[in-house]
């Protein structure tokens, strides 16, 4: 199969005539695993080299400990690369999440949330997420949550009762519950609450679970994100460019279906 897509990777080159938003990106080191150059400038080369117009990014820092340094580390990167990178605010239930909202409501370039129950030791449904989901439903802003099926802090499953809560909020459930046991589940939950969206990136995703996803959801329901630089970018980028989908359905993984989700004023 060689088409727009797959054409420039099999002769190494980026992709052209495509608008690709990486959803779910990294800046910064991390604790618990060593990455080669976890920096903005290293990342819009390896964009550069893909084709990926846009990357909406979260900092390690933010993810573990310390939300207040790696928001404005977030910031900082956006700022130096307002035309190729975009920003999620991460709040941690253990800290003041409403002052943090206030601090970054007017930041040009933080267009999403970024929640990780899973190291901030906290399960999604709790009541002290009902700040997030009450800003993200009154504004309207997308909401990127870490899951893993079978976690007690982020199972895929514990969206419902935030859903049966907040009907509108609209969630991207980072991995799609990150194990292929729980990629089904994740599927019959997206069934169920149509604001559910299915991020894809992870160790053991794959092309056919992506097809299964887009043939169960259609691909307005399926976001294409990376993980990068924790994952390479070109092995994530490649599962959907293979992928055994038509071309219309691949271009709407790649960067349509988060494009809806956004102002387009902010990409």
């Amino acid at each position: 199969m060689t088409d727009v897509l797959t054409g420039p990777v099999l002769s190494r080159q980026p992709l052209v005539g495509v608008d690709v938003i990486d959803a779910h990106a990294h800046v910064g080191g991390y604790s618990r695993f060593f990455t080669p150059d976890p920096t903005p400038e290293a990342m819009v080369r390896v964009m550069d080299r893909c084709g990926v117009r846009l990357a909406v990014l979260s900092a390690t820092h933010a993810i573990e400990l310390d939300v207040r340094r790696g928001n404005e580390e977030t910031a900082a990167a956006v700022r130096r690369y307002p035309d190729r990178l975009r920003g999620y605010i991460v709040l941690n239930p253990h800290q003041d999440l409403e002052a943090e909202l206030a601090r970054w409501a007017d930041e040009p370039g933080m267009i999403g949330i970024k929640l990780h129950p899973d190291l901030h030791g906290y399960p999604l449904d709790g009541g002290r997420y009902a700040p997030v989901w009450e800003y993200a439903e009154r504004t309207g802003m997308p909401v990127l949550t870490h899951t893993w099926s079978g976690s007690d802090v982020d199972d895929p499953a514990l969206l419902a009762s935030v859903f049966e809560r907040h009907p509108e909020v609209r969630v991207l459930a980072g991995h799609s519950g990150a194990v292929a046991d729980g990629f089904p589940r994740v599927i019959e939950l997206a069934t169920r609450y149509p604001n559910l969206y299915l991020e894809i990136c992870g160790s053991f995703f794959t092309g056919r679970w992506l097809a299964r996803m887009v043939g169960e959801l259609g691909a307005h329901r399926v976001i294409y994100g990376s993980d990068f630089p924790f994952i390479d970018l070109r092995y994530s980028i490649g599962r959907v460019l293979f992928a055994e989908l038509p071309l219309a359905d691949r271009r709407m993984v790649l960067g349509t279906a988060f494009r809806a989700l956004v102002d387009k004023e902010d990409l």
